[in-house]
């Protein structure tokens, strides 16, 4: 978990935990961090105050400003807050802050279930060499999933979400600029890092939201541009990075028809020549899913439009799928899940409690069986099966022949 912060660990690394710590200067303030943690490298020492909040309780920025201004007075590196609130990276905060208090000292932030979904995996996957840390972390891992912890999950849009909505539905536009549109992207955000976590822990591996470069380095420029985004498109989208999965999956909630898609797009086989052959292999690939809600959306070469199909047509009649395209070839396809969502896209928990069904429903039944076309490998033909029938004797007699 520290290298999620930057801070890499080895054997000869030592770590030590402090809790209510008393600090040199600054014990004028009236906030005091829960903690402190010290990582020691050779002669690398790196610290980290530490600040948790558990359930209802949110952090503030007067108290993340406070403590930044400990750890720039007693020459602390950085601050790391915990909470049921989410962030898509450790780099990104929850709370925003204007850019010079974040110069103070570094400022990271886990959810607790980001800290619950790391203990499952290392179990899960057997990762805990030690005998007395496995059940260390058993014991935790059981105190955080009890009720009384306070430890949630994301499980409701804000209240602007329902007027949001409703704007769109009635021909409004959405504004960039408002309030409410910042609050519905902030908790957009924080329910896509949510939905990672759940397809981690349900899959042993870990799932991540993808976020570009730019992006990655500059969260208040992610905001923005996803803020403009959803006033351009009415829509919200996001990407989830499956560990060896066939494709990226796609998640885009729709204001306006109120439905959710999830979906993944691969390229066809370039060694079957025709459409029909194509789109075989890819209902080869999905013979044991569910039709319900799914669709093929084929792509056709330079402008031509793509064509959507339900699943359940294309299995009874798959020359429907190049019937008006002039005997072109698809190019690649799109596996789709299409989930009206009706009057439950407006309600705040609602929303989150059928989004977040639909995505694993979908890995269950599409993500787990795409695969990737591959190439074959290439063969030895008949009359090169030997070296020295490529020769340079052998290539200066073919020479003469021709």
């Amino acid at each position: 978990m520290l290298s999620a912060v930057g801070q890499r660990t080895g054997t000869r690394t030592r770590i030590e935990t402090y809790t209510e710590v008393s600090l040199k200067k600054g014990t004028e303030k009236k906030h005091r961090p829960d903690g402190l943690i010290v990582v020691t490298t050779g002669s690398r020492r790196w610290t980290a105050l530490v600040e948790a909040k558990v359930g209802n309780t949110d952090l503030t920025q007067e108290q993340i400003e406070s403590y930044l201004d400990l750890a720039k007075l007693n020459g602390v590196d950085a601050l790391l807050t915990l909470s049921n609130q989410f962030a898509p990276l450790p780099t990104h905060h929850p709370i925003a802050l204007p850019a010079a208090v974040r110069k103070k000292a570094a400022l990271f932030h886990w959810s607790w279930m980001f800290v619950v979904t790391q203990a499952n995996l290392l179990l899960s996957n057997d990762q805990v060499a030690d005998d007395d840390q496995r059940v260390i972390l058993k014991e935790m891992s059981r105190f955080l999933t009890h009720p009384s912890a306070g430890v949630r999950t994301f499980d409701s849009m804000p209240a602007a979400w329902p007027n949001i909505v409703s704007k769109v539905q009635t021909g409004g536009k959405i504004t960039a600029s408002a309030d409410e549109t910042r609050e519905v992207i902030g908790a957009w955000h924080q329910e896509v890092r949510d939905l990672s976590l759940v397809l981690s822990r349900q899959l042993g591996t870990e799932v991540t939201t993808r976020i570009s470069r730019a992006h990655a380095a500059d969260p208040a420029a992610r905001l923005k541009a996803s803020i403009a985004d959803l006033a351009r498109n009415e829509c919200l989208e996001a990407t989830l990075n499956v560990p060896d999965a066939a494709a990226p999956i796609d998640i885009i909630a729709d204001l306006k028809t109120r439905c959710v898609t999830v979906s993944m797009k691969i390229k066809a086989p370039a060694d079957r020549k025709s459409t029909k052959a194509r789109l075989s292999w890819l209902l080869r690939q999905l013979q044991r899913s569910n039709p319900d809600q799914l669709h093929i959306r084929l792509f056709w070469p330079g402008r031509s439009s793509d064509t959507q199909h339900e699943l359940t047509v294309l299995r009874e009649n798959p020359e429907l799928a190049g019937s008006d395209k002039n005997g072109q070839v698809a190019v690649s396809f799109e596996v789709l899940l299409v989930r009206d969502l009706t009057a439950r896209f407006a309600q705040r928990k609602n929303f989150i409690t059928d989004l977040e069904a639909a995505v694993p429903d979908f890995y269950e039944q599409v993500g787990q069986y795409l695969k990737t076309w591959v190439a074959p490998a290439p063969r030895l033909r008949g009359d090169k099966s030997e070296p020295d029938m490529v020769s340079i004797e052998a290539m200066a007699e073919k020479d003469l022949d021709n």
